[in-house]
Order: structure tokens, then C-alpha cells, then sequence
């Protein structure tokens, strides 16, 4: 027998790594989830710790996929392999998740799935067949996992269901998919371990003896120099033991920086199969490209190159193949060195045969693939049956599949508007895989600018979305707003995603001022649908301003809420309308549509418009006082981060929670690496963002001046949302620092605006506002109870809190001890309960100089969701609060539609 890393060699060391496995084991044994990925070079062990997990884990399912270089373009392969066997469950899915999954597997056709809705789908399914007997998948050589089978695996993951468990092995340098997922990076092995694997292995016999390997025996004064050239790598000790001592260590001088070790077993590999006879290295070329275990398929394209079922002896005989479970290289770098050290005519020789054998009608993608690897020059059928199979793969969702083939019709197509057209497809099926740098690069080389005008635009206006994916948002508005395509809704388009990129880099744009692309957008005619409708408001207001911009902004929010097919499209959904709800003064309908958004992005699993959304919502919570459900919905942000695999953004999105908490050092250490922030990526929406909460940091530790610093900077720009927000916070510093003419400013835009758009929020702060400037008694004392009326009537319990505050100061400044000290402590009981620390002392202060002896209580996030009852003038709502379980708690919903994915188990 061919001693081998996988074979009958024993498993030596790695104490810690088989720790690691036995305590993922027990968890899973134990209803619970785990999930482990073994990173290290090729012929590290990483297989046959797999195969050490699967040899102790008898008493459970077990699921296994092994991914293959020839798979590695075709999408979902790796996980229809992996899922095969529980397909019968699917009928038990949710049907947004099961029809996600039959049209990944395209066994229906439809809309293309979302691919974390395909991801959940598949978490649900496991989750399924764990149910009757825990359940342990195992995924070796994850490097050569199809992308979108890579990325529904992490998905399965980074969550968690009951009585999974997930091994993965993956190469060095191969890792990133799986980036936050707990993993091992296994070493060589130590000089110990490496010495009992070689004398096991009997290639430490005594000197003149056979090795077990077939070569000679290592003699005793090269031991120490093989382990030491091998780095205790366990596939090279036993491979190159084998080697013949001179050729293991010649004697000219080695060289200083030796190949890599992959590649020197990839090269001794090769070399063995070279000595074999040209059939038998026919044959093992063959099965190189022929998935693990399909044999019917290997022997049907043996037949059809003439080559005979015993031409595989040869390669048996000498341990290159191994028979059992099925025909199949001893190692994965065998099939690598195969393919890899064949010549070019010889692989379009055999993918010529695979394509000859495979059924057009049942795989129809993987023959044309094998078509085109057989073809050289220019094949306009072959390209045309890539472009066939690109449309099924993306209507699969697959879309790094449907890249794939639609790049390489390229090179197939002679026309060159056709090929340009086919480029640009490409770069767009990898900008939505998320490879925006491989679109790049392809777009880079392609022949694009000799496309027609659409074509060119659409080169374009993916080059400004590679831009915005690495928020690089500075260049994009002028970009977009500068392409003339011939088509009006592609231009159209153009236009509002400049818009959106111009709202986002306000005043960091290169090239163009926000004005620039407003103008450029409103002389653009509306097309058929568009849920992209506020973005016209937004533009109105920022060229014929704000007045004239509020019908267009109530007709989309209204538009937006009657809409019963409401979807996501290019622009987050979400930000748009929270914005124009907010530059209307609605806050019930700006709820209601978040609501709205986050209960579809749920069902459809699309968690990067679900993260956009989420941010929106945790601003309402926190609006509402419910600091708990806006603390639960940044942490929910923070796991669809880590999901997607994107790098973790910090505190940034958080300053304004941190200032209503009262948190002051961490307040200013966000906005710190705001300010960082905005200058890595030119998101200067983030500025004005930022000076509002620590307006409100600063107005809560009564610290007026810098107060109205910060918001004066704001008031100045008037931004859409902000600079509505911002205007009760002006009126108020400059009250409290004698600036008597900034106040009347900021009144009277604030009169006129809640004349326009007279509701309960607005008005609201209007009546306060005034309230604050008027020296008569009784009208200030009339106005106060107003605003206290219509604020009551608002889901806006933080600015209710304040008007309570600021009335209480009043009456103790007018030493109406009694009747203040009943609106200080509601606004102290408020304010306490929401966990805004900074104004809860505010109102203590102002309590102890009464003479009441209220105590301290610690004003800290809830860790109850208390939700104010809109239709009670009373707050907080009686009754007991609803208990929240602590995030990270070992017990999950079971995953769904529409459960939250969030580890605390808290809703939104």
C-alpha cells in the first residue's frame, strides 16, 4: 500500500486541532451549533483531520462535498452535491426560501434568487434534517468551492441552527471567504511527530531496505534535513521520502528560497505520472475534469477517446488513483499536477470528448463550458450556447457562473459591439457577485468603447458602481450625470444613482456641484415605475428649494405606502424614504414604510438592503425612547456585517445613540473615526450626522456654546433631514447663550416649514420653540402645554422628554415649585427609563434646586423594549415589560422568512 496523508498513515499530534473537533462534536451532540475551518498548505493534514472528525462522529449524519477545480466555475455545483441528499425536505421550507433553492438548482424556473435568502434557505434545510439526528457536514479543499456555493456555506456559518456542525478545509491564502468564521491554521508537524510518522511509514528502516513508498529508505543523517526542508509538512515527508536520496538532495548547492511546497509536490507528483504509460495518463487527465464520484460520466468519455477501463491499473498499482469509495486521486494536488502539466492540445482534446458525452437537454451549461475549452479562435454557435448558459445561471442567481460564461463568449465572438456588450454584462454579474475588482479588471481590458452609446454608458455606470462598492463616492456623481446613453430609462437611472451618490458625498464631490446633478435629473422624464421616486423630491429641494419640494416628497412617501409590490431597487429604499418622511415631518408614515421595507427584505433574505433598513429603524427606536430595540438593531447591523463578509465599520453609525445615552468619551471617540471615515471615502452625509448627535451630547451635559457650534454648522448647510432636525436644537443653544438672532432664525424657518407641513411633530417643536422666545407668561405657558398636546400625539418620545424638561426649567425660573416640579420628574422618568443619562441628570439638577430629594437613578440602556402607545398621552405604556434575551444566547428561533437573524433574538 502508498502510504498517504489520507490512507492508512496515522494521525500524529495535533492535540490542540483534534481538542478543537471533539468540543465542536460535543456541541453538536448536544442540540447546540459549531462551526471550525482548518487553514494550512497543501498537505498540511487539514483531510485527514476531516477524516479523523468523521471517523469519531459515527453516531451522527454526515454530509460531505469535496470541491473540485473543474466545478469552480460552474454555480451552486459544490452545494447541490453537498444538499443532495436532503432535498426531499425542501417541501417543509418557507416558499420564498424553497423556491430560492429550486431555482438555484434550476428545477424552476423564475426570478433570479437572492443570495442570502438562497443562504437561509439552506440553513433552514439543514436545520430540517438535523432535526431527527444531528447533523455534521464536511467540506474539504474549500478553494475550489464555486463562489456561490462558497458564499451560501458561509452564510450557514456565521448563523446559527440547532444541531449543525460545519468542518471546512481551505488552503492558505484561501481563507477570506470564511473571514470571521472560528477557525485553526494548522503548522508542520514537530520534529517528534514528523520522525514517528516517517518510522511508521517505513521509510526509516534500516539503511538498504525497500521504503514502503516504493523508494529508498531515508538514511539516518537526512532525517532531520528532509523535516527540516519539508517544515514537518506530513504529504511531503511521506511523498518525498519516497524520492530517491539524490534526487532529494542533489549535490549542487540547494537554492536560498526553495519553491513552494505545493509546487515541489505538484512537480513530484507530475513526475510520477509521467513515467506511466500514455493511456493511463490519458485516462487520469480525463479524470481530472470529471466531478468526484461520477463515473458514468469518466467511462462514457473514456469510450469516447478510445482509451480502455484498464488504463486506470497503472495509475492504481502505483497509488496515484485509489479505488474505494469510488475511482479517485489519492491527493487533490495529484489532480492539480494533471491538469496543470498537460499540454493544451491534450486538455481540448478531453474536454471535447466530455462535451461529446454530456446530455445537451439535462446539462446543457457544463457542455458548453467543455465547448468552449475545446475551442481555439473565434466560434460564434459555441459562444452563443455560453451566452444560453449565462442566462440560466443568472436566473439562477449564480451570477459568478453567469460572469464566467458570459467572458468567455467573448473571446468567442467575432463582432466586436457583441463582444463589448457580453464585457460589460460580465463586469456587472461580478459587481452583483461582489468581485467588484475582477469586474475591474475586465472592464479594464474590455473592448467596451467600441460598443454602441448604451453600451459605453452601461461601462460607465458600472465603473461608478465598482466606485461606490469600495466607497469611493467623491467621483461618482459627476461620473454618472455625465454619460449620454441612448436609452431614456437607462439614462434616467444614471441620473438618480448620481443623485443618490450627490446626496451621499454632498459637499466632497469631484467634478460637479450637488446642484449640478440635481438640475441634470429633473430634465429627465419620469419612466413607467420608479420606486426611486423621493429621489425627484430630494432633487426639487435642492434646486427650486425645500417648499416646493414637499408635494413631490408626500406624493412618493404616499406613493411608497400604498404600494403593494413594493422591492428594493439600486438605491437603498430605505434611506431615501426615511429621508423624505423626515423633510416632511412624518414620522408615522416614515415608520411605517420601514417597516414596510424591513419586513421584505426579510422575506426575500436580502440582508444588505436589510442592514441599510435596519439603521433606519434603530433611529426611530431610539426617537421613540426604546434605546434597548435601537441597541438590538446595531447589533443585528453588526451580524449581517460579519455574514456578508464585509469589514466591520465601528462605532460610526452609532454616535447619535451614544449621545442620547449619555455616553460622552465614546460619543467622541465615534465621531472621531467619523471624521476619518468621511475622509477615507468621501461620504459627507456623515458630517452633518455627526454634528447633530453631539449638538444633542452637548445640549444634554448643558454645554450651550458648543452646542450651537456644532449646530449652527448644520443649520448653515440645511440639509434634507437634518436640516429640518436640527432647527429645534439651535433654537434652544441660542436661547441659552443670549444669540437672540439665531434663534429668530432658526424660528422662522422652523414657522414657516410647520406651516407647509402642519404636523403633530412639527408643530410640536414649533409651539417649544416659541415658547422659548416669548417673554409673556401666559402665552409661553399656553405654548409649552400645546407642544406637550401635539408631541403626545408623535412616536417622538425623546423630543416629548425634552419639552417636559425644558417647561420644568421654565416653571422653576417663574417659582412655580409645584407645578415644575411635576414636569421635571416626568421628563426625569422618561429620560431615566430610556437610558439617556445625560438628560436624566439635567432634570435631577433641576429637581435638587426645588429642594426634591429624587434619587439618583442610573439612566442605562434598558434591557427592556417598553414601546409607547401612540394613542395614550401617558409614557411609558403600564403594564410589565417584555423580557429580551441577552445577545449571544445559546438558543435560536429556528430559522425563517421572517425571523430575525440577529443573535439577541430581540425584534426590531
Amino acid at each position: 500500500m502508498r502510504w498517504g496523508i489520507s490512507g492508512g498513515s496515522p494521525l500524529l499530534g495535533r492535540e490542540e486541532e483534534r481538542k478543537a473537533l471533539a468540543t465542536l462534536l460535543e456541541a453538536v451532540r448536544d442540540g447546540l451549533s459549531g462551526v471550525l475551518v482548518l487553514v494550512g498548505e497543501a498537505g498540511i493534514g487539514k483531510t485527514r483531520l476531516l477524516e479523523h472528525a468523521a471517523s469519531t462522529a459515527t453516531d451522527l449524519r454526515i454530509s460531505r462535498v469535496v470541491g473540485t477545480e473543474p466545478e469552480a466555475r460552474l454555480g451552486f455545483a459544490a452545494l447541490h452535491r453537498l444538499l443532495l441528499p436532503f432535498l426531499e425536505l425542501k417541501e417543509r421550507l418557507p416558499a420564498p426560501q424553497r423556491e430560492a433553492l429550486d431555482a438555484a438548482f434550476g428545477l424552476r424556473s423564475g426570478p433570479r434568487p437572492d443570495r442570502f435568502l438562497l443562504g437561509l434557505a439552506c440553513l433552514t434545510l439543514l436545520s430540517e434534517a438535523a432535526e431527527t439526528r444531528p447533523l455534521l457536514c464536511l467540506v474539504d479543499d474549500a478553494q475550489w468551492l464555486d463562489r456561490d456555493s462558497t458564499e451560501a456555506l458561509a452564510f450557514v456559518g456565521r448563523l446559527h441552527a440547532d444541531g449543525i456542525g460545519l468542518v471546512i478545509c481551505v488552503r492558505d491564502g484561501d481563507e477570506a471567504a470564511w473571514a470571521g468564521l472560528p477557525s485553526q491554521r494548522l503548522g508542520g508537524l514537530e520534529e517528534l511527530d514528523a520522525r514517528d510518522l516517517l518510522a511508521a511509514s517505513g521509510a526509516t528502516a534500516a539503511s538498504g531496505a525497500t521504503g514502503a513508498s516504493g523508494g529508498a529508505r531515508l538514511p539516518p543523517g537526512t532525517i532531520a534535513r528532509v523535516i527540516a526542508e519539508t517544515g514537518g509538512n506530513p504529504l511531503a515527508l511521506l511523498e518525498l521520502a519516497g524520492e530517491p536520496t539524490g534526487r532529494l538532495f542533489p549535490s549542487a548547492p540547494l537554492p536560498s528560497a526553495p519553491l513552494p511546497l505545493g509546487q515541489r509536490l505538484e512537480e513530484h507528483f507530475l513526475r510520477q505520472v509521467r513515467a506511466l504509460p500514455e493511456q493511463t495518463q490519458a485516462l487520469l487527465l480525463l479524470a481530472s475534469l470529471v466531478p468526484a464520484g461520477d463515473t458514468m460520466l469518466l467511462w462514457r468519455a473514456a469510450d469516447e477517446l478510445g482509451l480502455p477501463a484498464t488504463a486506470a491499473d497503472d495509475a492504481i498499482t502505483a497509488g496515484i488513483l485509489a479505488e474505494r469509495p469510488f475511482l479517485a486521486f489519492r491527493h487533490p494536488l495529484i489532480r492539480s499536477a494533471v491538469y496543470g502539466g498537460a499540454q493544451a492540445a491534450e486538455r481540448r482534446q478531453v474536454h471535447a470528448a466530455l462535451a461529446a458525452v454530456l446530455d445537451p437537454e439535462r446539462d446543457p451549461d457544463r457542455r458548453a463550458w467543455h465547448l468552449a475549452e475545446a475551442t481555439v479562435g473565434i466560434d460564434e454557435d459555441v459562444a452563443n450556447q455560453l451566452v444560453a448558459a449565462s442566462e440560466r445561471a443568472r436566473a439562477r442567481g449564480g451570477y459568478s457562473a453567469q460572469a464566467t460564461f458570459l467572458s468567455r463568449a467573448a473571446e468567442l465572438t467575432a463582432d466586436l459591439q457583441d463582444r463589448a456588450a457580453q464585457q460589460v454584462a460580465a463586469a456587472q454579474a461580478y459587481i452583483i457577485a461582489g468581485e467588484p475588482g475582477t469586474a475591474q479588471d475586465l472592464l479594464d481590458l474590455s473592448t467596451a468603447q467600441r460598443g454602441d452609446a448604451d453600451t459605453r454608458a452601461e461601462a460607465v455606470r458600472l465603473n461608478g458602481s465598482i466606485e461606490m462598492a469600495y466607497l469611493r463616492v467623491a467621483a461618482v456623481p459627476a461620473l454618472l450625470a455625465t454619460a449620454e446613453p441612448e436609452s431614456g430609462p437607462l439614462r434616467r437611472l444614471m441620473r438618480l444613482e448620481a443623485m443618490q451618490a450627490a446626496l451621499l458625498a454632498r459637499g466632497r464631490i469631484d467634478g460637479a456641484t450637488l446642484w449640478d446633478v440635481a438640475r441634470l435629473l429633473l430634465s429627465e422624464p419620469p419612466a413607467g415605475r420608479d420606486d426611486l421616486r423621493p429621489l425627484d423630491g430630494l432633487a426639487v429641494r435642492v434646486v427650486d428649494g425645500w417648499e416646493k419640494s414637499v408635494p413631490v416628497l408626500r406624493s412618493a412617501i404616499a406613493a411608497l405606502l400604498a404600494d403593494e409590490n413594493l422591492r428594493e431597487t439600486g438605491a437603498p429604499l430605505a434611506v431615501l424614504s426615511s429621508v423624505a418622511a423626515e423633510e416632511i415631518w412624518d414620522d408615522r408614515a416614515r415608520r411605517s414604510v420601514l417597516d414596510r421595507i424591513a419586513a421584505i427584505d426579510r422575506e426575500q433574505g436580502a440582508l444588505y438592503a436589510l442592514r441599510t433598513t435596519l439603521l433606519g429603524i434603530a433611529t426611530s427606536d431610539l426617537w421613540a425612547g426604546d434605546f434597548a430595540a435601537a441597541q438590538a438593531c446595531h447589533a443585528e447591523m453588526e451580524e449581517i456585517v460579519a455574514v456578508m463578509g464585509l469589514p466591520a465599520q465601528g462605532p460610526v453609525h452609532r454616535v447619535e445613540l451614544l449621545a442620547w445615552q449619555g455616553r460622552e468619551d465614546e460619543a467622541r471617540a465615534a465621531a472621531e473615526l467619523v471624521s476619518a471615515f468621511v475622509e477615507r471615502t468621501g461620504l459627507g452625509v456623515m458630517v452633518n450626522r455627526t454634528r447633530h448627535a453631539l449638538a444633542v451630547l452637548d445640549l444634554s451635559l448643558g454645554r450651550y456654546p458648543e452646542a450651537l457650534a456644532a449646530a449652527v454648522q448644520v443649520f448653515e448647510d440645511d440639509p434634507p433631514s437634518y436640516g429640518n432636525l436640527i432647527l429645534p436644537i439651535v433654537v434652544e443653544a441660542a436661547v441659552r447663550t443670549g444669540d437672540d438672532h439665531m434663534a429668530r432664525r432658526a424660528l422662522d424657518r422652523l414657522a414657516f416649514r410647520s406651516r407647509i407641513c402642519p404636523t403633530p411633530w412639527a408643530l410640536g417643536l414649533h409651539s417649544r420653540s416659541r415658547a422659548l422666545l416669548t417673554d409673556d407668561a401666559g402665552a409661553c405657558d399656553a405654548l409649552f402645554q400645546e407642544a406637550i398636546g401635539h408631541l403626545g400625539r408623535t412616536m417622538i418620545a425623546t423630543e416629548l422628554a425634552r419639552t417636559h424638561l425644558l417647561y420644568g426649567e421654565w416653571l422653576r425660573r417663574r417659582r412655580r415649585r409645584s407645578d415644575a416640579r411635576a414636569q421635571l420628574r416626568t421628563a426625569y422618568g422618561m429620560f431615566t427609563t430610556m437610558g439617556a443619562a445625560g438628560f436624566a441628570e439635567r432634570a435631577r439638577t433641576e429637581l435638587k434646586a426645588i429642594g426634591d430629594r429624587t434619587p439618583r437613578r442610573g439612566a442605562t440602556p434598558s434591557t427592556t423594549s417598553p414601546r409607547r402607545n401612540s394613542a395614550s398621552p401617558c409614557w411609558p405604556p403600564p403594564g410589565p415589560p417584555t423580557p429580551r434575551s441577552p445577545p449571544g444566547c445559546s438558543s435560536r428561533p429556528r430559522p425563517s422568512s421572517t425571523t430575525s437573524t440577529r443573535s439577541s433574538g430581540s425584534s426590531a
